[in-house]
């Protein structure tokens, strides 16, 4: 099968059709192209995704701890890989198949044109043969004519009696003349058809066969590089399938990773404060200076006499209050709104040293990583120690290594650093035991609160009055008052007096209970100074009062009261 033998006439459609041939490889290098541009366009909007919801991590602080978390983090790395692998296929397409098929285009084109640009030189010479042929055959048939003309004369001449001798010749002559010019006519037109019929036979036997040969070879070579082209198109996206399935995994297994259990107990550890919570609110009674009467009918027989609980006392401000039924229970407004604010603004203000503003359990885990991190800087320390000295030692013994006291500065540096940390985990290890000990300390407290509880219950009767038994009620009574540190003062009827006052350096928005809102540069009276806790009892000039955060305003204390001191 040839287009040359098949296809010997076809020269106009086989030009179309490789056209067409051309027309349709641009057409493929379009579509690849845009595929291209959609894979780069998907895995840039993918990274930018990715970069989007990934954390900014600026701070230890912010590091994700929830499995939860730090799962969907992992699959945003999947996810990234994922994008990198769609850019190897865009790489890989754009590499190996788009700039493949633009290249050949620009050279198919190319050898098109050449080869019909061959096949039209061949026709327009077969033509200008053919016109050769067709001006010596007019020609011949023209002196053939003429020829027969002269004859005609000649024979009409030499029969004609009247006709003189020289006419009679002279037509003679031109008959000869015209009989020879058709002769040479004759030949040259024989010789032409000849030459038209060799080059006819050429033309569409040698010639135009080789031309349509080069054509049919062409658009076959065309054909197959757009097969190859499929199949590198495939191979593309076949060679990232392998990774592609590892990052689809490593999202299986990211989701696998979720512990709902061990986010419950992330919860409890990063927000636990270490206090108690609140007792049972006791009884006030109102009623202790008023006189049972006896009923009429009745004998009252004689009571001991009973120490009497003075109600001051139970609204008093004293710290060793009595209460009737135990000790007053240890949680309190104030220390409700110091945790709540403290766990929900880790960040807020300048934080201290030894964590003091932050809730005992979460000051005990600050100051444990802190313990944590110190000690492995210290073993970093001792082991540079270490090497510096085994260092030296390989100096002394050989000398032309290096000099042993161009080490000392190095060394006594390490030592130097050795001794700070040491002393800074002395330090933050005292804090910690101060921490834990307090601890302990609230828990004993609570016990006792729980038995002291669980006495004033048993005096209760069961229809709700109290028993007469004045030995239980003298043991209560003369119960020794218990000093807590965390005692309740909102319920005082008499206003504290001031003992200073304060300027707000920064804003406080105060939402929790028992806080006090303030703005910066608002000035406030000092009622209770901090405690330690990181807190100060303020009232404004209106008599609204509350809590503020010590870092937040600037302190001064009356002489009278403590001296005067200023500190921020």
């Amino acid at each position: 099968m040839s287009w040359g033998t098949e296809l010997w006439d076809q020269f106009d459609n086989l030009e179309k059709h490789t056209q067409w041939g051309l027309d349709f490889l641009d057409k493929y290098a379009k579509f690849v192209k845009e595929r291209l541009e959609i894979e780069q366009n998907y895995a840039k909007q993918l990274r930018n995704l990715v970069k989007k919801f990934c954390p900014k991590r600026s701070s230890k602080e912010e590091e994700p701890r929830f499995t939860s978390c730090i799962a969907f983090y992992n699959i945003l790395n999947e996810l990234n890989d994922y994008a990198g692998q769609r850019e190897v296929v865009a790489e890989e397409i754009g590499h190996r198949v788009y700039a493949e098929i633009m290249k050949y285009s620009y050279e198919l084109k190319a050898e098109r044109k050449s080869h019909l640009q061959e096949g039209r030189r061949a026709q327009q010479y077969l033509e200008m043969c053919m016109k050769q042929m067709d001006s010596s055959k007019k020609k011949f048939e023209r002196e053939c004519r003429e020829a027969e003309k002269a004859q005609q004369t000649y024979e009409r001449l030499d029969n004609d009696a009247n006709a003189t001798k020289s006419d009679v010749e002279k037509a003679k002559q031109q008959l000869n003349l015209r009989t020879h010019m058709a002769d040479e006519s004759k030949n040259e037109y024989a010789a032409q058809l000849q030459n038209y019929n060799a080059e006819q036979h050429k033309h569409f036997y040698i010639v135009i066969p080789q031309v349509y040969k080069h054509l049919q070879e062409m658009d076959e070579r065309r054909t197959v590089k757009l097969s190859e082209c499929y199949k590198g198109f495939a191979d593309a996206e076949r060679k990232v399938i392998p990774i592609i399935s590892k990052c689809l995994e490593g999202m299986v297994q990211a989701a696998k990773s979720v512990d709902e259990r061990r986010d419950s107990q992330i919860v409890v550890d990063c927000f636990k404060s270490g206090f108690e919570p609140p007792g049972d609110y006791p009884f006030e009674d109102y009623s202790q200076h008023i006189y049972r009467t006896v009923s009429d009918g009745t004998i009252s027989t004689p009571k001991p006499e009973v120490t009497r609980i003075d109600p001051k006392i139970t609204m008093g401000k004293a710290k060793g209050k009595l209460w009737l039924f135990g000790k007053k229970p240890k949680w309190s407004l104030r220390m409700v709104s110091k945790v709540c604010w403290s766990v929900s603004h880790p960040a807020h203000g300048p934080a201290l040293e030894d964590f003091s503003h932050l809730p005992p359990e979460q000051r005990r885990k600050k100051l444990q990583q802190r313990i944590d991190e110190l000690n492995r800087e210290l073993q970093k320390e001792i082991d540079q120690k270490e090497a510096l000295n085994k260092m030296k030692d390989v100096y002394e013994k050989s000398p032309q290594m290096g000099d042993p006291s161009s080490l000392q500065p190095k060394i006594a540096e390490t030592m130097s650093n050795i001794e700070k940390l040491r002393t800074e985990i002395q330090k933050n290890e005292a804090w910690l035991s101060e921490v834990e000990g307090k601890v302990s300390q609230r828990s004993e407290r609570r016990h006792s609160a729980e038995a002291n509880h669980l006495v004033a219950q048993g005096r209760e009767s069961p229809e709700g009055s109290y028993t007469e038994d004045a030995n239980q009620e003298g043991r209560i009574q003369t119960q020794p008052p218990v000093h807590t540190e965390f005692d309740d003062e909102f319920d005082d009827d008499d206003p504290l007096p001031a003992i200073g006052h304060c300027k707000a350096i920064y804003p406080f928005d105060g939402n929790n209970e028992g806080t006090l809102a303030m703005k910066e540069g608002e000035v406030m009276y000092i009622i209770e100074e901090d405690k330690g806790d990181g807190w100060t009892r303020a009232r404004r000039q209106n008599g609204e009062e509350g809590y503020v955060p010590t870092s937040y305003i600037d302190v001064t204390l009356e002489k009278n009261s403590k001296g005067a001191v200023t500190y921020i």
